[in-house]
């Protein structure tokens, strides 16, 4: 009897089998030469649905939406600096998202970096800023081990994109071995005497507010908000959030308002502002004469727990230490008549509360046109709902397909606008390929409208014609049915109300990936 030889993995493979030994179950790529090794290794790896993504931007917001399903983070593949500062709007968009990624960045072979070639760069340099943890696997002994690594950094101190970089000589020699099985950190749980003085500061304020993001957002946080409104709390979540369980049956907190005024004015006279999964709120942007910080004069501020605390547990344990025993009422469904008439905002998201089906995704990138669906179907059937939170528009549609991938069986909405639709419109070639039971509503004004309404708020003085050119998408006017056709995405135009409806219907009872051209006014 002869010995079995023994198997030799490399690098690349070392770094992809550990990776599915954590659970990673998705791969968003889009690899170059020096990703080669990997893309073998990936095709050795049945545990991880490797996915084709023509932009890098595509594959980074893929990621992000299905790790904001899952729990568990994605990987993404790609190539070299380039590849990374192609991506890194979106990862952006996951780190303030707070949604734990594996950034996989292929490099040159460690020997050839010093000659500058061509596509040489600081990969830790562009990506660290980014990166929750960032390292480089210069030694193919050292691939596994740091794969794991990664992966349990990604959840963790505060949960967000990490960065694994992967010279080409470590991807093919051999070598490699798998990296030790890690535990998967969890998030922090409350802290009883600051629950305690929670409750005490609570009982004494007129006016108190509590802000909330991160697992307060889910079923069972929602359920736990209603009971802390019940105790007298104000509860409000973040302006843009990374998931949040509405609809039928569940509570509905107030939201931050965007702008700085409206904000400020809606929370006056507030003497307590608690914070739970989240930061202090800040203005979005500087304006002449705005406060930054949104904390109105006279109120304090308390922290309960960031972005790395469990916030659905500590607002069960507030809810306890205010002695709470019944909850705020949630919201009864409500369903509109068929609409009729113009096409806006309004039409529209009517005509999504009457057929978005139970369990729906949506991925919100409606920028100006956003506001009204999200308010309209606060009592729809119940579904999640996920948010541009780092306000780099062309998050929508790569969101949205990750989000299907990881949830195939449930429908997944996409609200986008036409200018954050041209950043990542190649989504729609990956979702036609992967059968992606997405439904793309695209608001179609042929205008960055929300930049025509900061240019009046920056106070930079009424628009002359270059500065119309510069905010205008009409000429020439972009035709989205064709754009999407041609990657293989079934699209049909709505120019009112009573056609959206009925093309809304077809497209959530029909298979695979679908888009709808909603044409509304740019005013």
């Amino acid at each position: 009897m002869t010995d079995q030889p023994i198997q030799k993995m490399t690098g690349a493979e070392a770094l992809v089998s550990t990776l599915a030994d954590h659970g990673v179950k998705a791969c968003f790529a889009n690899p170059g030469t020096s990703e080669m090794h990997l893309v073998t290794a990936l095709d050795h790896e049945p545990r991880i649905k490797s996915v084709l993504c023509l932009f890098e931007g595509v594959a980074t917001g893929a990621a992000d939406g299905h790790a904001r399903v899952t729990g568990d983070p994605a990987m993404t593949l790609l190539h070299l600096g380039a590849g990374y500062l192609n991506g890194g709007a979106n990862i952006h968009n996951a780190r303030r998202a707070w949604t734990p990624m594996i950034n996989v960045i292929g490099d040159h072979a460690v020997p050839h970096q010093r000659y500058d070639a061509p596509l040489t760069s600081d990969i830790i340099g562009m990506a660290g800023p980014n990166s929750n943890w960032i390292k480089s696997a210069d030694k193919v002994s050292t691939a596994g081990e740091m794969a794991a690594e990664a992966w349990e950094a990604s959840f963790g101190p505060v949960p967000g994109p990490v960065s694994l970089v992967l010279p080409a000589d470590t991807a093919w020699l051999e070598g490699g071995k798998p990296g030790k099985a890690r535990v998967r950190p969890t998030l922090r749980k409350p802290d009883d005497a600051r629950m305690e003085a929670a409750a005490a500061a609570v009982k004494s304020a007129s006016k108190p507010v509590i802000i909330i993001s991160g697992t307060a957002l889910t079923e069972a946080g929602i359920a736990q908000a209603a009971r802390v409104k019940a105790a007298g709390v104000r509860v409000l979540t973040d302006t843009f959030f990374a998931r949040q369980a509405r609809g039928a049956g569940r509570f509905i907190p107030d939201r931050m308002q965007y702008f700085a005024e409206g904000a400020m004015t809606d929370l006056e006279g507030s003497d307590l502002m608690l914070i739970a999964g989240t930061q202090v709120p800040v203005a979005f942007f500087s304006y002449p004469g705005k406060p930054s910080v949104l904390v109105p004069e006279g109120c304090t501020p308390m922290m309960l727990g960031g972005p790395e605390s469990d916030s659905a547990a500590i607002l069960e344990a507030l809810a306890d230490a205010l002695g709470a025993k019944e909850a705020a009422d949630v919201a009864a469904l409500e369903m509109p008549g068929l609409p009729s008439g113009d096409l806006n905002a309004m039409t529209v998201a009517a005509s999504i509360v009457r057929h978005m089906p139970e369990g729906t995704f949506v991925s919100d990138d409606g920028v100006s046109n956003g506001l009204p669906c999200f308010l309209m179907t606060q009592r729809a059937r119940p579904h999640e709902w996920m948010m541009l939170t780092g306000g780099a528009i062309g998050q929508g549609m790569p969101l949205a397909l990750g989000a299907s991938l990881a949830a195939p069986d449930r429908k997944t909405l996409c609200i986008s606008g036409d200018g954050a639709g041209m950043y990542t419109n190649q989504a729609l070639w990956s979702m036609a390929r992967e059968g992606a039971n997405v439904v793309n509503v695209v608001f179609v004004n042929h205008s960055y409208r929300i930049l025509n309404i900061e240019m009046a708020r920056t106070g930079a003085g009424n628009p002359g014609p270059v500065a119309q050119d510069l905010l205008g998408l009409g000429h020439p006017e972009i035709d989205w049915v064709k754009l999407s056709e041609a990657q293989g995405v079934p699209a049909v135009n709505a120019t009112n109300a009573e056609e959206f409806d009925a093309a809304l219907e077809r497209a959530f009872a029909a298979d695979g990936p679908q888009l709808i051209a909603a044409h509304v006014p740019a005013r």
